[in-house]
């Protein structure tokens, strides 16, 4: 849960800002349940014009954040390769936005502002949307300022170029524009992709995830031509599933080398309330990972792992300091599969009992209470996973190794709030609550999010 909160000493009166309060102010008093047709046209088409002009001007507004924070930077005696610290989660923090995609957005804002000035024309004048200008800077990244400039001029000198073409076109024109610029340039920068290759996974509806893998092309058309050619071979005998279902199946059979239905041995955590695992009641329960899923369905992947064992017991009454208790109580266990770690909520707030520690690092057990409060990186609006488990009060200013004085972050976002003039501190809130401050003096609210069985 997050909240933005304006410095009063913010200027209200800048004729700009003000004009778009007004403009903000006078949109949800439109009524469009009156409009005809083509009224109703002309709207949708001005708004989706009026959000590329913005778009724009977002672009200014941060390539000259950059230049002002920069200035002050140097000012201040902050070394160059550290100057501009903290820029892209500003700006990536004012726009609701997560710092991955500040990082994107004030790359896309240097490139169309400085150095793609029919692209910057067509976006402020509505006939280009964000989106596809992030793409053609994307196409024109491999590119010298002076060879980007030329593709820009070749491209959209003459905006009629852009009526009717789809985006996929577009980016095909610019993608052969850029290589007839500079070939050796777009050969290198294709060379150079395969040093990207990763493997994500994020959720997807009906509790089941996307597993992706980014490939080099031959990689990634062997790994497929193996799934099909599995799937191919199984339906001509008589398998029963679909095509899919059997390329899903032997995906997972060859990497785990376990059966689709097999217990894969492999830790995770799931958190639950008692109520829901035992009592059948139907609180949802948390994957870290994933998210929220439905109770039946943790309970069906614990009684897929073969067993119950319960492991370091804490209750809402007890409030003492300290890590795992040890031990195990009286759930049978016969295959000792599955464990269940026991963090009990205070009923009052439903906050997690609080652990402490002397160390400056984290222990193991108080960073895993961390990630499990937390769920994913604490500022606002960034859903990356924790990395860094970071003293909200420095421990050189001498913050406790706590979980009240914890937050669990990202690499990135942690990085960033050690840049000049930026603040965090934790408030009382109903869970556990902290509020960052900017160099620019506002202020973003964040709270941990509820877990299992809290109705706040």
């Amino acid at each position: 849960m997050f909240e933005s909160m304006r410095p009063p000493e913010t200027p209200a009166a800048v004729p700009a800002i003000g004009a778009l309060a007004s403009f903000l102010d006078l949109l949800p008093a439109l009524d469009t349940t009156e409009l005809g047709e083509g009224a109703l046209i002309d709207v949708l088409a001005g708004a989706e014009a009026t959000k590329n002009a913005l778009s724009a001007l977002q672009a200014r507004a941060a390539v000259a954040l950059d230049t002002v924070v920069r200035t002050r930077h140097a000012a201040e005696g902050i070394p160059r390769e550290k100057a501009g610290a903290g820029i892209h989660t500003q700006v990536a923090l004012a726009r609701s936005e997560s710092p991955h995609m500040g990082h994107r957005l004030v790359g896309m804002a240097k490139a169309v502002v400085n150095e793609m000035p029919h692209t910057h024309h067509a976006l402020a004048t509505g006939r280009l949307s964000e989106w596809r200008a992030t793409l053609l800077v994307k196409e024109t990244a491999c590119l010298s300022v002076e060879q980007r400039r030329q593709v820009d001029e070749q491209l959209l000198a003459d905006p009629r170029v852009l009526e009717g073409v789809g985006t996929r076109a577009l980016v095909a024109r610019a993608r052969k524009l850029a290589y007839a610029v500079s070939p050796s340039a777009v050969v290198d920068r294709a060379r150079r992709a395969v040093n990207d290759r990763r493997v994500s996974l994020r959720p997807a509806p009906d509790t089941m995830s996307i597993l992706s893998g980014l490939l080099p092309v031959a990689q990634g058309v062997s790994v497929l031509k193996a799934l099909t050619g599995e799937a191919d071979r199984l339906v001509g005998i008589g398998d029963g599933r679909t095509r899919g279902q059997i390329m899903a199946d032997t995906l997972v059979e060859r990497l785990t080398g376990q059966a689709m239905a097999a217990a894969v041995p492999v830790a995770i955590q799931l958190v639950m309330t008692d109520r829901a695992l035992f009592h059948g009641e139907g609180e949802p329960a948390f994957l870290p990972g994933y998210g929220v899923i439905p109770a039946q369905v943790a309970r069906d992947l614990i009684r897929r792992a073969g067993g119950l064992r319960a492991h370091g017991t804490r209750t809402a009454d007890s409030r003492a300091p300290g890590s795992d208790a040890g031990g195990t109580d009286d759930l049978p266990a016969p295959q000792q599969l599955a464990w269940i770690r026991r963090l009990y909520t205070a009923p009052e707030t439903g906050d997690l009992v609080a652990m402490d520690s002397r160390a400056r690092i984290f222990p193991a057990g108080l960073a895993r209470f961390i990630e499990t409060r937390d769920q994913c990186c604490r500022s606002p609006w960034c859903d990356a996973p924790v990395r860094h488990h970071d003293h909200v009060l420095g421990w050189a200013a001498g913050g406790k190794t706590t979980a009240a004085n914890s937050a669990g972050l990202c690499a990135d976002c942690n990085y960033s709030k050690e840049a000049s003039g930026w603040r965090t501190e934790t408030v009382p809130g109903d869970r556990h609550t902290t509020v960052i401050t900017t160099p620019t003096g506002h202020h973003y609210r964040s709270q941990a999010p509820p877990l299992p069985g809290d109705t706040s």
